[in-house]
C-alpha cells in the first residue's frame, strides 16, 4: 500500500458543539507532508493535536481552507467515493473503540473490513478469516497470546496494543495515531513506537503521530510538528528542536517546572533512523 500525501492549506477546524464565538480548534494552518513520511505532532493539551488528526482522516469537515489528499478535496467527493477514501485512511484514538465481549482477533479483523466483501466481514464475526495475520501482528506487540481472549480481560494497556496492532491489517496508505503510549509502560512503549515506524517505513505508509512523549517524538520521528492553541508553531528536522523550541511550546507550563529538575528534550542517542516530529498547540 503506497502512502498518501497532503496538503493542507490555511485549514480551519471549529467542532461541531462549540459555541459559535469560540475560537477554532485549529486555526488556518498550512502543512504539507510527503507520501511515506513520518511525522510526529507534540504540544500541549488543548493544542489541537487530536483535532488535526480527525481533520485528516475526514470525520471533521473544514470550516475553512482547504485540505488535499493525494491531490483530491475528500469533501468534493460523492459519499460513496468518500467512504472509499475514509478506508485508505486509519486512525488509531488513544482510546480504541473495541466491543468489550468481542474476541481479539475479531477486532483485529475488523481493521480488514475496508477491503473484503459484505460476506467475508460476516463469515469473519462466526470463523475468523485471517487469524494467522492477526496473531502476527499482536504478535509484534508482544500479545500474541492474547489473539483469542475476549477484549473485556485485557488491560487498558493491551487494550491499546491491540488498537496499534489493528494498523498492521488495515488497507491504509495514511496512518494516524493518536497518543499510543499513553497507557504503556516505557519498555512497551518503545516496542510500540519501533514497531510502529519499522512497520510504516516497510510498507511505505505515511505515519502522523501525535505524542506528549517528546523524548520519544524526537529519537523516533525524522520531521516533528509543533501545535499550540490550533496554529503551527514549527515544523522541523527533529534534529532541528532545540529546547527554546520546546520551552515556547509549552511555556504556559513554566510555573510548574520552577524547581523542578531540568528536563532533558535531546534525544540520548541519534535514531537509526531519524523521523519527522511534529509540533502542534
Amino acid at each position: 500500500m503506497a502512502g498518501v500525501t497532503l496538503d493542507l492549506d490555511a485549514l480551519q477546524v471549529r467542532h461541531p458543539a462549540a459555541a459559535a464565538d469560540a475560537p477554532a480548534a485549529l486555526r488556518p494552518l498550512t502543512l504539507k507532508v510527503g507520501a511515506g513520511e513520518q511525522v510526529a505532532v507534540i504540544g500541549p493539551s488543548g493544542a489541537g493535536k487530536t483535532t488535526l488528526l480527525h481533520a485528516i482522516a475526514c470525520a471533521l469537515r473544514p470550516a475553512s481552507g482547504r485540505l488535499q489528499i493525494d491531490g483530491t478535496d475528500p469533501w468534493s467527493l460523492p459519499v460513496r467515493q468518500l467512504q472509499r477514501l475514509r478506508g485508505r485512511l486509519f486512525l488509531a484514538p488513544q482510546v480504541p473503540p473495541l466491543p468489550p465481549r468481542q474476541r481479539t482477533v475479531t477486532a483485529l479483523l475488523a481493521a480488514r473490513l475496508p477491503a473484503v466483501s459484505l460476506w467475508t466481514g460476516l463469515r469473519s464475526l462466526v470463523y475468523p478469516v485471517g487469524a494467522a495475520d492477526a496473531h502476527a501482528a499482536l504478535a509484534r506487540f508482544d500479545l500474541g497470546e492474547k489473539l483469542w481472549v475476549r477484549v473485556d480481560r485485557l488491560s487498558g494497556g493491551e487494550r491499546q496494543r491491540v488498537g496499534l496492532a489493528r494498523a498492521l491489517l488495515a488497507p491504509a496508505g495514511l496512518w494516524l495515531v493518536d497518543e499510543p503510549l499513553s497507557a504503556l509502560d516505557p519498555t512497551r512503549s518503545r516496542l510500540a513506537i519501533d514497531t510502529l515506524t519499522r512497520s510504516a517505513r516497510e510498507r511505505g505508509v505515511t505515519m502522523l503521530a501525535t505524542l506528549h512523549q517528546v523524548d520519544v517524538a524526537i529519537a523516533s520521528f525524522p520531521r516533528i510538528i509543533g501545535l499550540r492553541d490550533g496554529e503551527l508553531a514549527f515544523d522541523l528536522p527533529s534534529a532541528d528542536v532545540t529546547r527554546e523550541h520546546l520551552l515556547g511550546l509549552y511555556a504556559q507550563f513554566e510555573h510548574e517546572l520552577a524547581g523542578a529538575p531540568p528536563v532533558n528534550v535531546e534525544p540520548a542517542a541519534p535514531a537509526a533512523r531519524p523521523a519527522t516530529v511534529v509540533v502542534c498547540r
